[in-house]
């Protein structure tokens, strides 16, 4: 296994180090291949538990001669790295926030846009959908992305917590300091709220809570509780503020050197494990409010939302415009 401090040390050496050292634990021998995935989240959890299942599948389906394997916990580093990478043919495949791929393929940015799903229902409907295919053919077409956009994956809710206090309302979020995606709109959209964005990766995430530099975060309950941040942040308010779904994508250059047929089994497999990572999702995300509850977690719920949806509005006046006809089909979705 590549270790992290390995990866530190290519990327100050370069790209093309960094391309290098990881094409060296590359199989190819006998006409196999092994598809390297990475993940920031630990084994077991419900997107690296359903990329693995897909690895088996295409182990079965073609006797061996593709497989993958699973680089979990941040071992490649975060999600900004983790697209780097597989723009590179560096790894094949890289399941990221839709967060993180907005500053590389715009049009996904519509799904960053706060309060824009109904639900996580609403949100499902429209992924499962023809504008969930037509925004996965956007990344595919994308001539800069070098990615191909392969399935989606569910990742709920996302909601503030802190090391600091409770937060009841919007005016208790004014100066404290989030940790955020690094993609402008959630700078905007947390500054917008009262507080301060930081945009960091996730893999700094966790020290940062521990030693003071944000005062807190936001994300979903799983990873919430899953990556340990409940340890040391005891305070978690269910604003759900953004319902950001999350993509598995794969390296342009691994995709085009695939035949025909294998594309078809990848895509019949990615979509089988949209549909199996979000049964774990639902079970996961269950466990996680109860692990967070019983380690003695302070979980808020929020009275009124409409202060909160309020406060965004100049983040919508920015960049909703431009997804004006998309917005009208997302929110029609019944």
């Amino acid at each position: 296994m590549i270790r992290r401090d390995a990866l530190k040390m290519a990327a100050a050496w370069g790209a093309g180090t960094l391309a290098g050292l990881l094409q060296s634990t590359d199989t190819r021998a006998q006409g196999k291949l092994v598809l390297k995935a990475a993940d920031v989240h630990p084994p077991g959890y419900p997107t690296v538990a359903s990329i693995e299942s897909m690895g088996k599948k295409l182990t079965q389906e073609t006797g061996g001669r593709l497989s993958v394997q699973m680089f979990a916990s941040m071992t490649l580093g975060g999600e900004k790295e983790a697209i780097e990478q597989a723009q590179l043919g560096a790894i094949q495949l890289a399941r990221v926030s839709v967060g993180a791929l907005g500053p590389v393929v715009d049009d996904l940015n519509v799904m960053n846009l706060p309060f824009l799903f109904r639900s996580t229902a609403h949100m499902q409907k429209v992924i499962d959908g023809l504008i969930g295919r037509e925004l996965l053919d956007k990344v595919t077409a994308n001539a800069n992305a070098g990615l191909v956009g392969l399935c989606w994956m569910d990742a709920g809710a996302r909601s503030v917590y802190n090391t600091r206090k409770s937060i009841h309302t919007i005016a208790d979020l004014k100066g404290l300091k989030f940790r955020v995606i690094g993609n402008p709109m959630f700078v905007e959209m947390m500054n917008a709220l009262g507080a301060n964005g930081v945009a960091m990766g996730y893999d700094q995430m966790f020290n940062a809570l521990q030693t003071g530099v944000v005062d807190g975060a936001e994300n979903n309950p799983p990873s919430f509780v899953f990556d340990n941040h409940y340890t040391v942040a005891k305070h978690y308010t269910l604003t759900e503020h953004l319902i950001v779904p999350e993509m598995l994508v794969m390296s342009k250059k691994t995709w085009t050197a695939l035949s025909k047929e294998d594309q078809a089994l990848v895509t019949k497999a990615s979509g089988e494990a949209q549909q199996e990572e979000r049964v774990l999702w639902e079970k996961y995300e269950r466990q996680a409010m109860d692990k967070a509850a019983a380690a003695g977690v302070e979980i808020v719920q929020v009275p009124d939302k409409k202060p909160f949806q309020e406060a965004v509005k100049p983040v919508w006046d920015k960049y909703g415009p431009k997804f004006a006809d998309l917005i009208k089909r997302i929110q029609a979705v019944q």
